[in-house]
This record gives structure tokens, sequence and C-alpha cells, in this order.
């Protein structure tokens, strides 16, 4: 194929891309040294009455000729390596998750309520006690017996809910969940190996940080957490800590530079890459007029996981907690999101390209400067309608 491509672009051919090049071809062209471009179908609609392959080609090659197409965001290879084996673990854990329902449902024909008294059936107490029933046990004394000193549930509550009815067929099915739950942590663990090999070969230009890992800002452990240190790896590859940011933990942050990778000159500016993840205004503006500034709808899978982050950040005591806090009330949870998304995303843009570290003032400046501004502005327009601002006496 790259051979008839190239001969046929020697006599002057154009080529015939279709509205969503896929990758096979996409690759096979690129590694052929061909310059192949991505474009957005938005950005080249045809013209009505002339939709067919040829016509297509042809107005495709036009625009292209005179510079009117941009390509879209393709990351290099060795970061499309590492989104691939990113977005692979997390369609794992997401097959792994159904076979937890499947534990869940199992346990539920039998009568046992080991769900509703224990956290997370998938934790240590959770899992031996299954794991002990898959074995043959159905003495509830016994079963208890597993449960991990960690556990809040007392020992009474767990064995009254492990009295059940067990069945031939519901133990068979609890024992496949528990064998493919089992395959899929397998599957998972050899996730975490190519990632944590693709990061140490991300080639990023950055000489190693000398200065040592700053202290994280949370020390919880998350579940379904990697098996390596996301800190120090994304540390030693971009020489800055982006889980400084709040909001940005490890997760987020590999998801992130998975996602958009970590050379942000491709985006001029802050703005641009705000534009690009859908979380600017998209105003439509006719005669001076602005008829709608709603953002863009986007399945981006780094703006979903910078909405994520805003979520939590709300919850927090920091200045971008505050600053979510005060739009949520005036505007609304979903614009307030998308708002505070946005300013994660210039954080993480800013740290990336020009490393500049974050420092978080606090929710209380935070709130000081916006009253400040307020008191600023009433003083202003006292003054244009000839009156004065006076404090109220203490």
């Amino acid at each position: 194929m790259a051979r008839d491509v190239r001969r046929e672009s020697r006599q002057g051919q154009p080529c015939h891309p279709t509205n969503r090049v896929p990758d096979p071809a996409f690759e096979i062209l690129e590694a052929h040294g061909f310059e192949v471009v991505l474009v957005n179908a938005r950005d080249a609609k045809n013209v009505p009455g002339r939709k067919t392959d040829v016509s297509d080609a042809q107005w495709l090659q036009k625009l292209h000729a005179y510079g009117l197409l941009r390509a879209s965001f393709r990351p290099r290879r060795d970061v499309a390596t590492l989104r691939s084996y990113l977005r692979q673990r997390e369609r794992l854990l997401e097959y792994a998750a159904a076979h937890i329902q499947h534990m869940q449902k199992a346990l539920m024909q039998m009568n046992l309520q080991l769900h509703h008294v224990v956290k997370d059936v998938t934790g240590a107490t959770g899992m031996k006690i299954i794991r002990a029933i898959v074995a043959g046990e159905r003495n509830a004394e016994a079963l208890v017996r597993h449960r991990d000193v960690r556990c809040k549930a007392s020992v009474e509550t767990i064995r009254d809910a492990l009295i059940g009815n067990y069945q031939a067929e519901h133990v068979f099915e609890l024992t496949q969940a528990v064998s493919l739950y089992d395959f899929y942590q397998t599957q998972v663990a050899q996730c975490d190996e190519r990632i944590e090999f693709t990061l140490g070969q991300l080639q990023t230009g950055i000489e190693p940080p000398a200065a040592p890992l700053p202290t994280a800002r949370y020390r919880t452990r998350q579940p379904n957490g990697f098996s390596f240190d996301v800190r120090r790896a994304l540390y030693a590859m971009l020489g800055v800590d982006l889980t400084q940011i709040h909001g940005l933990g490890p997760y987020v942050a590999l998801k992130l530079v998975a996602e958009c990778g970590n050379d942000m000159s491709r985006w001029p500016t802050a703005k641009h890459f705000t534009s690009w993840l859908c979380l600017a205004p998209g105003n439509k503006i006719s005669g001076g007029k602005i008829l709608s500034s709603k953002t863009r709808r986007s399945s981006s899978k780094a703006a979903a996981a910078l909405r994520l982050a805003a979520v939590a950040i709300g919850k927090t005591d920091t200045a971008l907690g505050g600053f979510y806090r005060r739009l949520s009330a005036r505007i609304g949870n979903a614009k307030a999101v998308t708002a505070t998304a946005r300013k994660i995303a210039v954080l993480f843009y800013n740290t990336l390209r020009y490393g500049i570290e974050y420092v978080d003032p606090g929710a209380a400046y935070y709130e000081e400067r916006y009253r400040q501004r307020v008191l600023n502005n009433l003083t202003r327009r006292a003054e244009s309608l000839d009156y004065v601002l006076q404090a109220k006496p203490a």
C-alpha cells in the first residue's frame, strides 16, 4: 500500500484519505516517510450534493493544497505506545469490575451478606473469606477467622452475615467469578510492567533532576494502584512533580501525560491547549453579538480525567477548592467543574512547558482576594454615583 501511494504521489496524484484514518494505515504511511495529516471531519466538510469518494478526495486535496486543513493532535510514537498500554489497563479493570459484581451476585444468591458488612469485597478480609468458601469452608465461625485486624466490622457482625444457604450451582458461579477476577489481575500486572518499561524508554530531552523527589501531598493507597512508584517514574522523566498540583494524583498525572504527551510546544499557548481539550468557551459571534458560549462536546479522555480531578478538588481547603465552591454557588456544579478543570489544565501546561512550580496560597487567601476585589468594585460604583462607601463601625 505504501509503495502504491508513493508511486502515485510522484505522479502528482492526490492520495485518498477517508473521514477517519485507521491507525494501521496511519502508522504504515508514517513509517515510510510520509507526513500524514489527521484531519477533523468538521473542518473538511464537502460541498453539498457532491458526496462521493472521488469528489471527497479531490476536495480534501484542494483544501490541503491551499493550507486550509489543520492537523489534529497525534502524540509521538513512544507516547502513543504508553497511551495504548494505559487504555488496555483501564479496559482490563473494567472487565475485572464486572466479575466483582458476579461475585456479589453469587454471594447474594447464597444469602451471604458479606458485601453489606465489608466495605470492599476485594479487600483483604473479603477475598480471604471468598477464597475459603471456594475452597469448601461452610462454617461461619471458621470463615470469620479470616477477618483482618484493620476491618471495622465486628466479628459478630461478619459471622451473622456468613450464615447462608450454600448451593452447588451458586458456589460454581462464585468459583468462576473469582478465577476470572484473578486472571484479569494477572493481566493488569503485566500491563504495569509494560507501562513501567515504556516510561523508562520515553525520550524527553530533559536531564534527570538533581533535587530529590518532593514529599507527596497524599499518602493514601488508591484501589487498583500500580505495582511501581508512578510519582518517582514521572519525576525522573519530566523533571517536575505534577502531583504537587492539587487534584492531580499519580494516576491522573500519568493519564494526562499518556493522552497529551510531554511536549507542550504542540500548543502555542495555554489557551490553545484548553481549547483543544474543549474546556474553553466556544463563542459563536455574529454581528458583534455572542450567540452562544457553550463549551464544545468532547470525548477526550484527558478532559474527562481533569473533570474528575475538579470534582475531587472542590472538597479541599485550597485556593482551587474555594474557586470551585464560589462558582458552584453562583452558576451551578456543571459549569464550576468545567471552569475548575480548565484551571487545572492551565497549571498542567505551565508546569510542563515552563517548569513553573505550583504553590497553593490556600482557600483563606483566595477568599480574601475575592472579597477585596468585590470591595474595590463597589467603591468604584459608589464614586461613579457620587456616593462614598464607608465601613460599618465595629
